[in-house]
């Protein structure tokens, strides 16, 4: 956006502007040109990071045009025309330009700021391809949002620039022109509707259409067949609206008619053909509709006369988007007929597919709903016994992952006597996958079953309409079915093979009325093709299936991801318990490479590790290591990073060095990291974080492998980043952070969004500052490592120079804000211990911080924490990022408020037996909202990173591993705890600790060489003296309460017994 510096003149033509929108802000007028571009030089052009612009010149549609020449070099950003141009906005508008150009489709953005440049207003066009001939884009107030900045004023009322910029979509390169910038001020929308008069071609006595429309009784047409008639409603006055809903007397409903629009009810189009119309209520969808005049041509009709008891014209917000249309069916319809996330309830679901496979993933719902793709369609199971419907909301449902923690999840329905089961998992390669499908249903009665199973492909994701980011939820539409017998072809492109034969295909339009409504009513609506123009076309694949007592029956689908071929097998039961085999041991091999031992109580926090790991390695796409696979489909360095820790510790150093070794090319040639990379490239979004993450990552897979090769290729990359980061950090040292109310300021990384609480407006996040500090730790580390022991000394310095400064920082912070606990951004002062836990993990904070200030940030935590979980507080949502607290009270010795806590975060894992956490939790889990991914793969790598630190961390100020510190002494006794083969930088750890006969026994086996500092085991129990110990038969001393071991194999034995 524009320079933040206050406007200082005004052009004429801005002068002009201002004036005559402040005297047409209620009236129409003749548009008002804003910019007929003859004067070029009040336009600039530029680039984000290492995209390369230019201006020029040429003639307009009328007059001159400003053209933006770009080419963005592989990196994602945005190419931009800028300029200074107050205007004050009419109460209602309409903003157009005249643009022509030549290039690939990417993101057309107008984008309107403030004075301030924070506050910034957009509208915006994706995946936008301009003609190389002139055209025209307007948009209205309406289609103007509000994009960002820290006002309370959302209303767009004045602004004093404009920027039109090209957004990566496809990237490449190319040129846009704009010419004669106009504003059309128009009248303010009324809110008061005129009543709607309506005629019919004939109605019965008594029953005339304009009652009807009145709500005060039924129309009715003559009997002289159904045949061509017509409605026709007058509004008034055009206006918009977002659809009909047309209710049918019985049996005397039009089979095949038309919607017709106009406006001056002589020149007619169809907005809406219905060619298989059934009767009941008819919800049709018209989005943006405009018209005076709504005429609906009768064609066939069922009967000897049309009737209806219902037609009304629906506003606008009703036909806003499919998503909201199919909200309001929902609400007339029985629960269960709609997903549970359109019927105004939360729901949850889980991940299915294969490592590295997220760009072909799929999401099962905790209702038993599968969505066959990213951002597709979903197959929906429900049973019909008779009249009776089986649903979602008919049953009780329980969720499962086989062997408790293996990414194979099922969802198990009790309808009295009959149990579904629906067990879906991924088999293959990222490259060759497929989805499969198992149903068993079961009768537990002693009395044999007739039900008929439909397997519904409906236009309904998983991910619900609450989500909106990135891959929004809710629909996605169906248009085409094609049904060979054999294998069903949904939208031309998408297979689903059933493995045993069907008994039927049936499918419908919508306005034919929700397909379960129909089936429950005995329809079976055949068809081996269908095709809508709306795209909300429902099919199902139709079992009947006869079931002795006590009899089961099992059938399958598959889905193939990559257009591969699909054998069918012989047996099908046999062949889905193989690939269930099959898959089943290739996740244990995956995720047992570290393995647990915890109480039998406990054992839920092995598997929900295990889990964990599962869930980032599904949301890999190829080597990048992504926080989700819908809201979040990118590669944020942040999360990739912290990532990278928990997967060198799990054994996959080979997943976490393709991820650094995909990742550190895409930095910008100035040194700069970018925060994230996805298909665009790389993005230019200033996160002040992501620098040192990238060195962070780089030096643990090299901590972890001790692969030089890989670190020499790597470290061109440290060595630009620190550069960069120099730069940063030296831009924050000038005489204007020397002042009292900026001191805190002073040399840390300049403000930046990287912590979404400063999405607003950017902030000097001390979240970006730890990482930077460790990314210079990190960097010395490697240096020295490579033999550049100058190199290493000059990082050495700037290190502790910038140390030096972030302490005196969060000094001057806590003095300004007069607070006692560590910040989250110096200007704010705010309390953000979640962040701050980066300090401890994996900074080094402990060693240089004060330590008033790090304890009394955590017991703040602690007390908010209790405050919650006890119910003293209110609160709507949180973030599970919470969990790196654990790791941080792990590393305060805070022992016994680690059960505490897991406690608490466990009981919001939804569905619990899935291992999971969405990056939102609400109180009430069945209010509906935005909860991110699920699961949510970043907060996976917390909990891992922080489980793992329950068993071992590395202790920076001695260079201890600390065994223990976070196992409740409650957890030793029996048979106690284990882990093996927990990767460290010094070699597997393995170690059992057990409190048995008076005597607590810690035995670590062989596999790791003991770091500089020892492995050290803390003394457990709290309110207690330290015992008499050995090591390894010897005497021993505990030392402000810690024993330190020296070698391996070892046996420490505490005599719990002695006095």
């Amino acid at each position: 956006m524009p320079s933040r510096s206050p406007i200082k003149h005004l052009s004429l033509l801005a002068l002009l502007a201002t004036a005559l929108l402040a005297s047409t802000a209620h009236a129409v007028s003749t548009p008002v040109t804003l910019d007929d571009f003859s004067r070029s030089n009040t336009w600039t052009a530029e680039g984000t990071d290492d995209i390369e612009t230019a201006l020029g010149v040429a003639d307009g549609k009328q007059g001159k045009a400003v053209c933006l020449s770009f080419d963005f070099h592989g990196v994602s950003g945005a190419a931009m025309l800028r300029r200074q141009l107050p205007v004050d906005w009419p109460d209602n508008f309409a903003l157009s330009f005249d643009v022509r150009g030549d290039m690939p489709p990417n993101d057309l953005q107008v984008k309107l700021a403030d004075t301030s440049g924070d506050n910034v207003w957009w509208y915006r066009r994706e995946a936008f391809q301009p003609s190389t001939s002139w055209q025209t884009i307007e948009f209205r107030r309406k289609q103007v949002e509000f994009a960002w900045g820290p006002t309370k004023e959302r209303t767009l009322r004045h602004t004093a620039a404009l920027e039109i910029s090209v957004y990566a979509g496809k990237g490449g390169k190319g040129e846009l022109c704009l010419s004669n910038l106009r504003l059309q001020p128009l009248p303010p929308e009324s809110a008061v509707v005129p009543p709607v008069r309506a005629q019919a071609s004939s109605h019965l006595p008594g029953y005339s259409v304009q009652r009807m429309v009145e709500g005060k009784g039924e129309w009715r047409s003559n009997l002289s067949g159904a045949t061509a008639q017509t409605v026709t409603l007058d509004l008034g006055a055009s206006r918009e609206f977002g659809g009909l809903q047309l209710r049918w007397l019985p049996g005397q409903h039009a089979s095949r008619y038309d919607v017709l629009l106009s406006d001056n009810a002589k020149q007619w189009h169809t907005a809406y053909q219905v060619s298989d119309g059934n009767g009941g209520d008819n919800a049709l969808f018209l989005p943006d509709a405009q018209a005076r005049y709504i005429r609906l041509q009768w064609q066939e009709g069922a009967g000897r006369a049309y009737g209806l008891s219902q037609l009304e014209v629906k506003d606008r917000a009703w036909g806003a988007s499919p998503n909201v249309f199919f909200q309001e069916q929902a609400k007339r319809g029985k629960r269960g007929i709609f997903p549970r996330g359109f019927s105004g309830e939360q729901s949850y679901w889980t991940l299915i597919g294969v490592d590295g496979g997220a760009r072909q993933s799929s999401l099962i719902s905790e209702d038993g709903a599968v969505e066959v793709g990213k951002g597709g369609w979903s197959i929906e199971p429900m049973l019909f016994s008779g009249r009776n419907v089986i649903d979602w909301a008919t049953v009780k449902s329980s969720q499962s992952l086989l062997d408790g923690y293996l990414p194979i999840p099922s969802v198990l329905w009790h309808a009295d006597a009959l149990t579904l089961e629906t067990t879906a998992f991924a088999t293959g390669s990222a490259e060759h996958s497929e989805l499969v499908l198992r149903y068993t249903l079961r009768n537990e009665s002693s009395q044999p079953q007739r039900v008929t199973l439909a397997l519904l492909a409906r236009p309904f994701q998983v991910n619900p309409p609450t989500q909106f980011l990135n891959t929004p939820g809710g629909i996605h539409r169906i248009h085409d079915f094609a049904w060979d017998g054999k294998t069903l072809t949904v939208n031309r492109n998408q297979r689903v093979v059933p493995l045993q034969a069907t008994d039927d295909f049936v499918a419908n339009k919508y306005e034919a009325g929700p397909l379960p409504e129909r089936l429950a009513q005995g329809e079976r609506p055949h068809v081996d093709n269908l095709h809508t123009d709306v795209g909300f076309a429902q099919g199902a694949l139709l079992y009947h299936l006869d079931l002795p007592a006590h009899g089961n029956r099992t059938l399958g689908l598959v889905v193939p991801w990559h257009g591969d071929e699909v054998r069918v097998p012989r047996d099908a039961s046999a062949w889905l318990q193989h690939e269930v085999t099959r898959t089943a041991d290739d996740w244990r091999n995956k995720l047992n490479r570290v393995n647990v031992q915890l109480p039998a109580t406990q054992q839920v926090i092995a598997d929900t590790a295990r889990s964990a790991l599962a869930q980032m390695l599904m949301s890999r796409d190829g080597p990048a290591l992504q926080p989700g696979t819908r809201s979040y489909a990118r590669s944020w360095v942040r999360d990739g990073a912290m990532m990278t820790e928990g997967l060198v510790r799990s054994g996959h150093a080979d997943a976490a060095g393709e991820f650094v070794h995909w990742y550190a090319p895409h930095q910008f040639s100035n040194g700069k990291v970018p925060c994230c990379v996805d298909a665009r490239g790389s993005d230019p979004v200033p996160e002040n974080d992501s620098h040192g993450e990238l060195i962070f990552a780089i030096a643990e897979l090299w901590r972890y492998t001790h692969d030089r090769a890989a670190l020499e290729q790597q470290w061109p990359h440290v060595e630009r980043a620190i550069a960069y980061m120099d730069k940063l950090r030296e831009s924050e040292r000038g005489a204007a952070n020397q002042t009292p109310e900026r001191r805190a300021l002073y040399g840390l990384m300049p403000a930046s969004i990287s912590h979404e609480g400063y999405s607003a407006k950017p902030m000097h996040s001390y979240w970006d500052d730890f990482w930077a500090l460790k990314g210079y730790d990190d960097a010395a580390t490697l240096a020295r490592a490579l033999g550049h022991d100058d190199e290493a000394a000059r990082i050495a310095q700037s290190r502790d120079s910038f140390r030096a400064d972030l302490h005196a920082s969060i000094d001057a912070a806590v003095k300004q804000h007069r607070i006692d606990y560590l910040p989250g951004a110096a200007e704010l002062g705010d309390f953000d211990a979640t962040s701050t836990t980066i300090a401890l993990s994996p900074g080094d904070g402990q060693t240089w911080l004060p330590p008033a200030l790090v304890n009394s940030t955590f017991e703040r935590y602690w007390k908010g924490f209790t405050d919650r979980r006890d119910g003293k507080l209110d609160w709507d949502d949180y973030t599970p990022y919470e969990l790196r607290t654990i790791a941080s009270f792990v590393r305060l010795g805070w022992r016994d408020r680690i059960e505490p806590l897991l406690d608490f975060f466990f009981a919001d894992r939804r569905p619990a037996a899935w291992n999971q956490w969405a990056e939102v939790v609400g109180r009430d889990p069945r209010k509906p909202r935005f909860v991110g991914d699920m699961p949510h793969a970043w907060i996976a790598s917390d909990y891992l990173r922080s489980a793992y630190d329950l068993f071992a961390y590395e202790r920076p100020r001695d260079q201890a591993l600390v065994l223990a510190a976070g196992i409740p002494a409650a957890w030793l006794k029996g048979d106690g705890i284990a882990i093996r083969h927990l990767r460290t930088p010094y070699g597997e750890l393995s170690y059992s600790l057990r409190e048995q006969n008076d005597k607590l026994t810690l035995k670590v086996e062989r596999g790791i060489t003991p770091p500089p500092g020892g492995l050290v085991l803390p003394w457990p129990y709290a309110g207690r003296p330290a015992k008499n110990v050995t090591v390894n038969g010897a005497a021993a001393e505990w030392k402000d309460g810690e024993i330190v071991i020296r070698r391996v194999p070892a046996s420490v034995v505490v005599d719990l017994g002695a006095k």
